[in-house]
């Protein structure tokens, strides 16, 4: 009987990355700025200051490396940063889901709203809003979060790229365990040993 040769040679894997939330994701998801003015509009909502949300944000990131630059170095600040910015995207990204979620609430509730036979649909008692009205208002609300925090991510992407000098992308981690577990690779190699 003829023993098989085990291959020792390791045989070369890419690993997969674990893709991070860019800033065109976040304007696929949360409103723009006209967007946002013709909600507030419909709404009577508070107009937001879009342009001032943004500055301020790049303000605050600019005037954080400064307070920061004699601690860290380069490589650290640029760290940093990214963590701080990517911060910003999440949570934005976060919010235009969640917004996106309460518009198909809104439309499923008016559309149901509009059908003439069904009865717990109807009008509350005077003086009080419906549920599809309610879902509306609370759609319109949401959409003026994921507004205000797509524009404090844009600003803090553009300081971003005015410390660090390149534009901000997120940080791609491998994903752990890509293949076999521990557990398998372990099993294999006693297997192996054991002939």
């Amino acid at each position: 009987m003829t023993k098989k040769a085990v291959n020792t040679r390791a045989t070369a894997r890419v690993a997969p990355l674990r893709k991070g939330t860019t800033l065109q994701m976040i304007r696929l998801v949360c409103p723009d700025a006209a967007q946002c003015s013709l909600i507030s509009e419909s709404f009577g909502l508070p107009v937001l200051d879009s342009d001032g949300i943004r500055d301020l944000h790049e303000k605050l990131i600019v005037d954080t490396a400064a307070a920061l630059d004699e601690g860290l170095g380069e490589r650290a600040m640029q760290i940093h940063l990214q963590r701080i910015v990517g911060a910003f995207v999440g949570s934005a990204y976060g919010a235009g889901q969640f917004y996106s979620r309460a518009v198909s609430d809104a439309r499923d509730a008016t559309a149901k709203s509009a059908c003439d036979d069904r009865d717990e649909d109807v009008a509350g008692p005077v003086g009080f809003d419906s549920a599809a009205q309610r879902k509306r208002e609370f759609a319109a609300d949401m959409a003026l979060q994921a507004h205000a925090l797509r524009v404090a991510a844009e600003g803090a992407t553009a300081a971003y790229e005015q410390v660090v000098g390149e534009v901000w992308k997120p940080f791609e981690r491998p994903v752990e365990n890509p293949g076999q577990s521990v557990d398998r690779k372990a099993a294999e190699l006693q297997m192996a040993a054991l002939g």
